[in-house]
């Protein structure tokens, strides 16, 4: 008997040092448990302000911060300059843009309505030749500066499409009845077929970049047909653009859709090289894709893909 007392007797100490130790334990939890937390919540707080645009640079003590949060500072602030930065720039591009576009239109306008008046009056051929020349060069000078400034105002975002679900038919028939008349001057055979098929896009700019690769079919086919269709499938709609035209070099096939790119094929046609590059712009801002097909002498085929969704 005296001996088991004795026993127990030694294991008091080792169980009173059992249960400071697992004391220890459970502060030291809590307490970096507490830091951990006061931590995260200061860090999503900067991410926060980040977010909203309200995050303002502070200094952080380094004896009572932790090195994330010091990097997560710098971070932020390096960003919110560049942000600032970068909406600095925007607007200068956008003032920029808004005086070329400006200061530019009156003049193109005035030498391309000199240049009908001047062919109007009592000339010999030479010099009809040279005002007819000068009328042109202007058309196309003002087609040039429009152009640049549509590309600037997409390329920077002062320019935001407004996708909407809606037919296809009414944008397509129009962009026909634009092309028509070019297409009967050249003896073109020009078609749509189209029911009722929908997709998400942005009635005016898509308009515009189907018109760019329809404009071209009718520019570069001497002979034959331009069929405008439209393909439904499951999550998006196919327009086709098929022309019987001069077609296009493999070699070339992977570059026209570049800024002011033109295939030494066609480069004697009228053109400034930007027409795919800006429908190509316009289709991928709606999550769409434009690609082509083609064979040298027997004509192209484009597809459009938009979204139904």
């Amino acid at each position: 008997m005296g001996r088991d007392v004795i026993l127990i007797d030694g294991w008091e100490p080792i169980l009173l040092i059992l249960g400071l130790a697992a004391a220890v334990t459970l502060a030291c939890f809590f307490f970096f448990r507490m830091r951990y937390a006061r931590q995260i919540r200061k860090l999503d707080a900067m991410l926060d302000a980040a977010i909203d645009g309200s995050f303002t640079e502070s200094r952080f003590d380094e004896s009572q911060q932790s090195y994330l949060e010091n990097k997560l500072w710098k971070y932020l602030s390096s960003s919110e300059m560049s942000a600032r930065k970068t909406a600095e720039e925007k607007a200068k591009i956008k003032t920029l843009i808004a005086d070329i576009s400006h200061q530019t239109k009156t003049p193109a306008a005035n030498i391309r309505l000199y240049a009908e008046l001047l062919a109007e009056s009592d000339l010999h051929a030479e010099q009809q030749e040279y005002a007819e020349q000068i009328a042109a060069q202007s058309e196309k000078l003002s087609f040039l500066i429009a152009s640049l400034v549509k590309l600037s105002r997409l390329e920077t975002g002062i320019i935001a499409l407004s996708p909407k679900k809606q037919s296809l038919a009414p944008m397509l028939q129009d962009v026909i009845a634009q092309a028509q008349p070019r297409a009967e001057e050249k003896g073109l055979s020009l078609s749509l077929a189209c029911g009722e098929e929908t997709a998400v896009f942005d009635e005016k700019w898509t308009a515009e970049a189907i018109w760019n690769i329809v404009d071209n079919a009718v520019k570069y086919t001497e002979h034959g047909s331009i069929r405008v269709s439209v393909q439904q499938f499951e999550l998006f709609v196919c327009i086709e653009i098929a022309d019987t035209g001069c077609g296009i070099a493999e070699s070339d096939q992977a570059q026209i859709f570049t800024r002011f790119y033109r295939a030494q094929k066609t480069a004697a046609e009228d053109g400034l090289g930007i027409g795919l590059y800006l429908a190509r712009q316009i289709v991928a801002a709606e999550n769409g894709y434009i690609k082509v097909t083609s064979e040298v002498g027997k004509g192209s085929v484009f597809y459009v893909f938009l979204s139904k969704v």
